[in-house]
């Protein structure tokens, strides 16, 4: 595999890793609610951020209205938005159906995505996409099952809120692509800086409206350092490595590698967070998440290996 596609694949399994860290959070917030976790870390990711940009900004081309409005937008997107329809969903659906529909991402990003002249045959794509697919089905069966068994009109608003989510950050990954093919000189930390400030930006007015909706445990608890200490340091954790990191990552994997490519890889997140996952509940894996976790990465390696074959260059298609 060439040296630039290769930076792009680690770039990919960085970033997912990254991201698969939101999916540890539950278990240290204590008293204190997930929205107090994410208002905590987002505004340290802007903090952060900040400084990034203060000691990048002469790197690449120079940061303009347009430019800064686009991340706004892709901050809105990708990360506030997100976040909002993610939490909703939860709070409607449970824990279990949610992430199990947001594990998708990468299955309709790879459909969606695959156009123009990066695009990659379907014929060359149907493997790998089958494997991940299959695995997906099989790591969220049983969770799944049981969750859907009580059916109800806040789980079906959960369900329809979670398909949002997919549809958020879909459309912040093919935004994001698109931005980066207008900038080639764009710095990638620059523009992870640019994200990050226009989210903390965001987040700041979604305090308001979480106030009086009760969401932020935080104003009626005040700062017990016992337990808030927890979510302090995983909300910087989460804003240096899970938005920073990740961003920075996803950024260079998108310049990088075709987003059939990037987006497939983005189902190790699912591996990961089910490793976390069962760690923090002291069990093995059932036959089914081991099963799925199993088709993932074989989905993986064959789309790793078919993509960058001469026979898979040869069939690249055209916009």
């Amino acid at each position: 595999m060439r040296a630039q596609p290769l930076i792009g694949v680690f770039a990919a399994v960085f970033a997912a890793f990254s991201w698969s860290l939101n999916f540890v959070a539950p278990y240290v917030i204590g008293p204190y609610s997930i929205y107090d976790l994410a208002v905590t870390r987002f505004l340290l990711s802007g903090i952060l951020g900040g400084i990034l940009f203060i000691a990048v900004k002469d790197r690449g081309a120079h940061a303009t209205l347009v430019d800064w409005l686009v991340a706004a937008w892709l901050g809105l997107v990708g990360y506030v938005g997100y976040f909002v329809t993610i939490m909703s969903a939860v709070r409607f659906a449970g824990p279990i159906v949610p992430p199990a529909i947001v594990a998708t991402v990468p299955v309709v990003l790879a459909v969606v995505g695959n156009r123009g002249t990066q695009a990659t045959s379907w014929r060359v794509l149907s493997i790998p996409l089958g494997f991940i697919t299959l695995g997906l089905m099989m790591v969220n069966s049983s969770g799944l099952a049981e969750a859907l068994s009580g059916l109800s009109t806040r789980v079906i608003a959960g369900i329809a809120i979670s398909f949002g989510a997919v549809s958020l950050w879909t459309a912040f990954a093919l935004s994001n692509r698109n931005a980066l093919r207008k900038r080639p000189t764009m710095d990638p930390s620059k523009w992870t800086a640019m994200m990050m400030i226009a989210g903390a930006l965001e987040i700041a007015l979604f305090i308001p409206i979480a106030v009086p909706l009760s969401l932020l445990n935080i104003t009626r608890l005040g700062i017990q350092w016992t337990s808030f200490g927890l979510v302090l340091t995983s909300s910087l954790v989460l804003a240096a490595v899970g938005s920073i990191g990740g961003s920075w990552a996803w950024t260079i994997a998108s310049k990088k590698l075709p987003i059939g490519l990037a987006g497939q890889l983005i189902v190790t997140e699912t591996v990961f967070a089910t490793s976390f996952g069962l760690v923090a509940s002291h069990r093995w894996p059932t036959f089914d998440e081991a099963f799925g976790i199993g088709a993932i990465v074989c989905g993986v390696v064959i789309a790793l290996k078919v993509l960058h074959s001469p026979a898979a260059r040869s069939n690249r298609v055209s916009s």
